[in-house]
């Protein structure tokens, strides 16, 4: 990973240099003050007093420049205005075609300020960051309180960009009226999301989506697709990224579709999946595993899918597509064979279909920096529209036919019905998927003396690691520990070459996360899985009551995530909304247990209520923050972040599916109880885990 000092050495404007913060400056003098505090030669108020003097001093300057620079856009600006004026009284072509590249001129000025302003208030927070960390203060949230809603702060210059607005209102206002559109009375304000072919607008458009850090749906969405990003993209790579035509959405949009007709094929069957069992002569609590099935192909899916997508997209979701159509129609042909091994098999084929590697990887490294956010969270919304339309789709094929012996029922039309859907996929796939150019990766040459100093670092990094960190922080933490040193930086971007290397760059604070995920997932299993089970038993549901109950759990996703992302978030920080998630999921397993006569609908309903949502809350947010605690040599290659999340995911719902089988044999009376315990044993393990974790960063 390269350190942010290097960053701001390599991109800052030369003859900006000094205007920028003096982050080397300020990095020494938080090492000097913690030297003097260790050795008892200084006092905590003096140095809290000077460092808030210092950091007061750098903002002054870069807020001060910040308002000459708009000043100075602010004439040129006024002065074409009146050129334009003039222009619009004596129409002239060619005079106009001049203005218009004034006007970009402009724009490339106010766009080389705007990457000023991001370097700036990425430094501020790191320094502040690094200063809490290193002298064990809380003076991050203090500074931002004292100085943010000030009348006389110059710290919301910085953050909240004041008065660029309206210089970028300004250019791209000019731009739209001076494009071929005269006659039409329509302006930027008239229909804001009017497109403006021109690339300037679009670069600062861009410039300034970045630059805008507070938390919103979106953002928290693509989080939870964990599909990483760079923090610091330059303008030159966004550039390159428009110009090298990986991008189609035609092929984003088939990703998409393949991401939720797979989340359909997944839950389609569960309103079912016992009845089925049970007309094939196995017990009802066979369910588990037919479910399960699925989940256990895709632990080996996920991985050479990973592996395929380094070399193309379109072959992995051909095969995913034939595989799928195959696995759906033995599905749907084991009732009239009879048979609960064709009927396995077909589970199986649909699980090594799992392309959602596949989908991840394409919008990680084809879709453009300024669209990624938008389509990662159109990922999760696919994924999220799949999950509740699935029970649904079951609970509408309530009828029963033959044709020329072949049986129809509410049990195998689940398989028909999507056989056909992939069928139809991959025609379509076939004739719209344009397959981009893949692009070698780079592999640093690094000595071998080098290597052997990073794997120290790697290793003395991996000891002790606090929960809920930062990306920045550990940015700062190769900052500390590697010195500066080029090759460690250079080592740190080669992605990790096999599972175990993967496994090894896991800090404990990622692996605690990584468990969360895993009891998230384990407990929403055991809720869905063994759905239709508990409620005939308990309740005598039929299975349009259970495709009902399923399908309202799946459309509180979208609407939790948008509250969460868009409120939530804002109000409380994500290390606080985790350990309530948690604990509220642990309340939700504990109503659910079976230990009052009788077991009634309210308190499966509302229990069930609880955990899921609590549960799809606390994945929302630990997916987030493991999206930006993940090192970066796993944010791309075979073995990445997402395939990692995906594995301890995919194992939780493997070994749920299991329990509830296991448990079958028990007896029904006892499935419930017996299930609940595990996930109530493996969410207190994580709480404490968090609490642990937590409680070492203070």
């Amino acid at each position: 990973m390269v350190t942010f000092g290097k960053k701001l050495k390599e991109r800052s404007i030369q003859e900006w240099q000094g205007y920028y913060i003096n982050y080397k400056l300020m990095k020494k003098k938080v090492k000097q003050y913690s030297r003097q505090l260790e050795g008892g030669n200084l006092e905590r108020r003096h140095v809290l007093k000077d460092f808030s003097r210092m950091l007061d001093n750098q903002i002054e300057k870069i807020a001060l420049f910040m308002l000459e620079q708009q000043g100075l856009l602010s004439s040129r600006l006024r002065r074409l205005r009146e050129s334009h004026d003039a222009l619009e009284e004596q129409p002239d072509i060619s005079l106009v075609s001049n203005l218009k590249e004034e006007y970009r001129a402009v724009g490339q000025d106010l766009l080389k300020l705007l990457f000023f302003v991001e370097m700036n208030a990425i430094g501020i927070r790191k320094i502040l960051k690094k200063f809490d960390k290193r002298l064990g203060y809380r003076f991050t949230n203090y500074y931002v309180k004292t100085r943010a809603n000030h009348p006389y702060s110059e710290l919301q210059q910085v953050f909240r960009h004041v008065g660029l607005g309206a210089v970028v209102g300004a250019v791209s206002r000019n731009l739209h009226e001076l494009q071929n559109n005269q006659g039409s009375y329509l302006s930027i304000y008239d229909q804001p999301v009017l497109p403006l072919q021109d690339p300037v607008v679009d670069s600062i458009r861009a410039a300034v989506d970045r630059l805008t850090r507070s938390t919103n749906f979106l953002n928290f969405m693509a989080k939870h697709a964990l599909i990483m990003q760079e923090e610091l993209p330059s303008p030159q790579d966004e550039e390159g990224e428009e110009e090298d035509g990986r991008y189609h959405f035609m092929s984003l949009l088939l990703n998409l579709v393949n991401t939720f007709l797979y989340m359909v094929n997944t839950y389609i069957i569960v309103p079912t999946a016992d009845d089925y069992s049970m007309s094939l002569g196995a017990a009802a609590t066979v369910c588990g595993v037919v479910i399960g099935a699925m989940a256990v192909a895709q632990l080996f899916s996920s991985v050479y899918f990973s592996a395929w997508s380094n070399r193309s997209y379109f072959k992995p979701l051909i095969f995913s597509s034939i595989v799928l159509f195959i696995g759906n129609l033995l599905y749907a042909l084991a009732f009239d064979l009879n048979s609960i091994a064709v009927l396995l098999v077909g589970r199986l084929f649909c699980g090594f279909g799992s392309a959602r590697a596949v989908n991840r990887r394409y919008i990680s490294d084809c879709v453009p920096l300024k669209i990624r956010m938008q389509a990662s969270a159109g990922f999760v919304s696919a994924s999220a529209l799949g999950m509740a339309c699935g029970p649904a789709l079951a609970g509408l094929l309530q009828v029963r036919f033959k044709i020329y012996k072949v049986t129809f029922n509410q049990d195998t039309l689940p398989g028909w019905v999507m056989a056909i859907a992939w069928l139809m996929y991959l025609v379509w796939l076939a004739i719209s998927f344009r397959e981009p150019a893949l692009q070698p990766e780079e592999i640093p040459k690094i000595s071998e003396e080098s290597n052997n100093s990073v794997q120290d670092v790697n290793l003395e990094k991996g000891i002790k690691q606090p929960l809920l960190i930062t990306a920045e922080e550990i940015e700062e933490q190769a900052e500390d520990e590697c010195d500066g040193s080029e090759e460690a930086v250079e080592d740190s971007r080669a992605p990790a070459n096999s599972i175990v290397a993967a496994y090894r760059l896991l800090t404990p604070s990622v692996k605690v996360q990584l468990l969360i995920y895993f009891m998230l997932k384990y407990a929403m299993e055991i809720l869905l899985s063994e759905s239709s089970v508990i409620t005939t038993y308990y309740f005598g549901w039929s299975t349009s009551s259970v495709a009902i109950f399923l399908f309202c759990l799946g459309l509180t996703v979208l609407p939790v995530n948008l509250v969460v992302g868009s409120y939530i978030s804002n109000m409380f920080e994500d290390r606080q909304i985790l350990l309530v998630s948690e604990i509220m999921v642990c309340v939700g397993i504990l109503l659910s247990f079976h230990v009052v006569v009788p077991y009634t609908v309210p308190q499966y309903v509302c229990s069930g209520l609880i955990m899921f949502v609590s549960a799809e809350v606390l994945e929302g947010v630990n997916l987030s923050l493991l999206s930006r605690v993940m090192s970066s040599r796993l944010s791309r290659g075979t073995y990445n972040g997402g395939l990692l999340s995906t594995e301890a995911g995919t194992i939780a719902r493997v070994i749920a599916d299991a329990t509830i089988t296991v448990a079958g044999y028990l007896g029904r009376d006892m499935l419930l109880n017996v299930t609940l315990l595990p996930s109530l044993v493996i969410c207190v393990l994580s709480i404490v885990a968090t609490c642990f974790t937590y409680n070492s960063m203070y």
